[in-house]
């Protein structure tokens, strides 16, 4: 069965207070991940950047790892190749993060699937740069 999103979900997520770890961050400009996140600092988000580079981006200092990161996850946004998603949602899910959100073109049914299972809440093929203004957040 194919994962939908939960319109409410969308918008718990991007309008509770949240620390948003955001795995394929770096210093990059050119890469989504960096105007996305930029975007999720401007609508109150904490931004943890996380990367094999551990590069501090907005100003937020990064680490290589989601299992580095101290204190909890609200939401680990995943900026990967498709292919690599799964593994991602699998540490998310390891520690203990609230939910995962799986950007534009980064589907995987099973690692959805997984994420639900362990009671994370998912949003999939989505960005929060596009939903956010649907739902005013500017």
């Amino acid at each position: 069965m194919a994962h939908r999103n939960d319109p409410e979900v969308i918008r718990r997520l991007l309008t509770a207070p949240g620390r948003w770890a955001v795995v394929g961050l770096s210093s990059n400009r050119a890469r989504a991940a960096y105007g996305v996140s930029a975007y999720l600092g401007r609508i109150g988000k904490e931004i943890v950047p996380v990367h094999p580079s551990g590069d501090a981006v907005h100003g937020a200092a990064g680490v290589r790892s989601l299992a580095e990161v101290q204190g909890p996850i609200d939401v680990v946004d995943v900026f990967v190749n498709r292919s690599l998603a799964g593994g991602v949602v699998d540490q998310a899910i390891a520690v203990g993060a609230g939910a995962v959100w799986l950007q534009l073109d980064v589907i995987d049914e099973e690692a959805a699937a997984r994420a639900e299972a362990a009671g994370l809440d998912v949003v999939m093929n989505a960005c929060p740069a596009i939903e956010g203004p649907r739902l005013g957040l500017t």
